[in-house]
């Protein structure tokens, strides 16, 4: 990419460049963009809606377990539904940035959508899955199945009936799940094969598909392994001589037991403030063309690269066996460390205010709709659900649409810094060196 820019001259506009304007840039994207993201996420949220309701209904009746395998799979529907809705969402913002008008003055081509999707689907599907924001989606379809008919779990309480209602999720058979998770991890392998080499148009979001329902309907299974094996697990010589020393650390150590009852206390804000806004930072990035797959690409200038590499010539069995060891470390962090290296690029500054942004933008959602609720409070007898609905759409679009501009304002403001900097643009993957910009 050429380093030529399209920026103004930052003499005059270099409040455009400093992490501190990362509001106002987001409310700029907003405001160029406001009308295709209120269709997007309203499109998204009716077909999600749709796909819910449809799975509560197919959840009860005759063929019950036929019936549970249906509901699995509009499930990974609903959740393919929100992967897609939140990548257009941001795709249709990225001609509002000042990279992506940078990239096309140095001749980039335009990416059509499904190209970011299908680049994009597998890891997206990754970081969905393992920071647990696929508990709304079971949330919702819980909601969805308890909505559809309010007094039945009571009504059959009452009678001694097992209703099935908001189980439609965990009451699969063992060995049917176990059935079809082997069908799932037939497509998610196959179509998994042809993306790594780079065939097919659709083979990232079929793989996506085949990696979700085999998460999803392995559910079951894994559950009765882990049920049948638990009572022997935790009668194991090493395991009651950890939770032994555990315990005697407690007594032993002075202060061991405050200081992790305090982490305890702390570590889901940390999370909540600092890890799950960088895991959609990354979701960003990975849209925008501008995220490393691998270790390596993440290690790449530390120190680690160089561990890495005698690594590299130890036996191919001792390299197996830590990337099994590692593999949920890296599934879970990688992508967001290296998310954090690109942002860093901004300065900390940039990262610091984005994720306060984040936190305060949430916040504000959660009064949002409570001050809804408020204002539409009857006292007519279930008139909540027809409000309900109104209100958590209203405070949902203001909520994802501002945290979509504000992850592309994030994003524009560490790649176009990185790149006036003369420290190389920020690609699908590469870092390769840009000459240095006469605006530098």
């Amino acid at each position: 990419m050429s380093g030529t820019s399209a920026l103004p001259a930052p003499r005059r506009f270099a409040w455009m460049l400093s992490p501190y304007a990362l509001p106002l840039h987001a409310l700029r994207i907003l405001a160029k963009c406001a009308l295709p993201l209120i269709i997007w996420f309203s499109l998204g949220r009716l077909v999600r809606w749709s796909l819910l309701l449809l799975a509560a209904t197919v959840s009860h009746g005759s063929w019950y377990q036929a019936r549970l395998v249906l509901v699995m799979f509009l499930f990974t529907l609903v959740v393919m539904t929100s992967l897609a809705t939140t990548v257009g969402m941001l795709y249709v913002v990225r001609e509002a940035l000042l990279e992506t008008r940078a990239r096309r003055a140095g001749g980039e081509a335009k990416e059509s959508l499904l190209g970011a999707l299908n680049r994009t689907a597998l890891v997206f599907a990754g970081i969905y899955t393992t920071w647990g924001f696929v508990r709304g989606d079971v949330r919702a379809f819980m909601n969805m199945d308890m909505l559809r008919a309010p007094t039945q779990l009571f009504d059959d309480a009452v009678k001694g009936e097992n209703s099935g209602v908001m189980a439609g999720l965990v009451n699969l058979d063992p060995k049917v799940s176990l059935a079809t998770m082997m069908v799932a991890y037939g497509v998610k392998w196959y179509f998994g094969r042809r993306h790594e080499a780079g065939n097919g148009r659709f083979s990232g979001v079929l793989a996506t598909f085949g990696e979700l329902a085999f998460a999803f309907y392995g559910i079951n299974a894994l559950a009765a392994a882990v049920g049948a094996r638990s009572d022997w697990i935790g009668q194991r010589s090493a395991i009651a001589a950890w939770h032994d020393l555990m315990a005697g650390a407690q007594g032993s150590i002075p202060g061991w037991q405050q200081v992790s009852e305090w982490l305890g206390e702390v570590w889901p804000y940390v999370i909540d403030a600092l890890a799950v806004p960088l895991a959609w930072l990354t979701v960003g990035i990975l849209v925008y063309g501008a995220y490393a797959e691998d270790t390596q690409t993440t290690i790449r200038g530390t120190r680690l690269e160089q561990a890495a590499v005698h690594l590299e010539r130890t036996h191919n069995w001792t390299r197996r066996a830590l990337a099994k060891l590692s593999a949920g470390w890296t599934g879970r962090w990688i992508p967001l460390l290296n998310s954090l290296r690109l942002t860093a690029r901004g300065g900390a500054p940039l990262f610091g205010l984005f994720a306060l942004c984040y936190v305060g933008l949430h916040i504000g959602g959660d009064y949002l709709g409570r001050a809804g609720g408020y204002l539409l409070a009857s006292d007519k007898q279930y008139f909540w659900l027809v409000t309900t609905e109104p209100v958590d759409y209203v405070k949902e679009l203001v909520v994802t649409t501002v945290t979509m501009c504000l992850i592309a304002a994030t994003f524009d403001l560490a790649a176009t810094r990185s790149r006036l900097e003369g420290r190389g643009a920020v690609t699908a993957g590469t870092s390769e060196p840009d000459r240095p910009s006469p605006l530098s």
